[in-house]
């Protein structure tokens, strides 16, 4: 790959860099699965087109660190924020189809999921929050997020919304959040958290309901565990 004369003048790092280049390779044979110089070269060249970097730090008898640098952009989306029982959440706004306004009447029941007519399509809707009947009638205004992933549409029915916001995201731990529905947190200039949803998880949990024998509709999925049994004990016949 160099000539003896070059080598002579490459600095450690320069010598590094060779396992990053095709076909180079410190095995001494080439068998069916190593040895054939493939891997380093391919991860170094998807970090370039993420504008990240790769370094190495090693030495002899102690061991090799691998160091890869993203850029911070790579952890920001554009947001649209939202509000569900008070609480402030986010989906990314690639997702996002459209936003409409719709009527209570204008959602109808099938098994025990709400579906809205939406010009010449049915669109199945999901409630990330619980409906009081008492507090609900037929000219009620609700917000429809028509959120798109692949070849499915699923409206997401919330309380209000908020704007968009380009946020940082950090991802969170099972034990900063018990559910799968959320995939991570940001917070705002004003101190406020955002959740972020998790957007497959939803559209799973909405494919995988079952009718029941109560005919319960698929709402307040948002919702902690706690929140559910508040809503039993104080709404008397809504249904979660």
């Amino acid at each position: 790959m160099v000539s003896s004369e070059e080598a002579g003048r490459l600095s450690e790092n320069e010598i590094l860099e060779f396992v990053f280049r095709p076909g180079f390779s410190t095995a001494e044979e080439v068998t069916e699965i190593s040895g054939r110089g493939v891997g380093l070269d391919v991860v170094q060249a998807v970090l370039h087109r993420m504008k990240g970097t790769v370094e190495i730090a090693t030495r002899p008898g102690k061991g090799t660190t691998f160091r890869l640098k993203l850029p911070l952009t790579l952890a920001i989306i554009k947001a649209l924020l939202f509000r569900v029982e008070q609480r402030l959440y986010a989906i990314p706004l690639n997702a996002v189809a459209e936003i409409t306004r719709a009527q209570e009447s204008d959602l109808h029941k099938v098994d025990s999921s709400e579906v809205l007519q939406l010009r010449n399509q049915v669109l199945p809707v999901v409630r990330l929050g619980r409906r009081r009947a008492e507090q609900s009638g037929p000219a009620e205004k609700i917000f429809v997020l028509v959120i798109a992933l692949g070849e499915r549409k699923l409206g997401l029915i919330v309380d209000a919304l908020e704007g968009e916001e380009e946020l940082v995201i950090k991802a969170l731990d099972d034990h900063t959040v018990s559910t799968d529905l959320v995939s991570g947190a940001s917070i705002l200039g004003d101190g406020r958290v955002v959740l972020i949803v998790n957007l497959p998880a939803i559209v799973e949990r909405h494919s995988k309901h079952r009718p029941t024998e109560t005919g319960d509709l698929l709402a307040g999925i948002l919702l902690a565990h706690s929140d559910h049994s508040a809503a039993h004990e104080g709404a008397g016949e809504v249904k979660q």
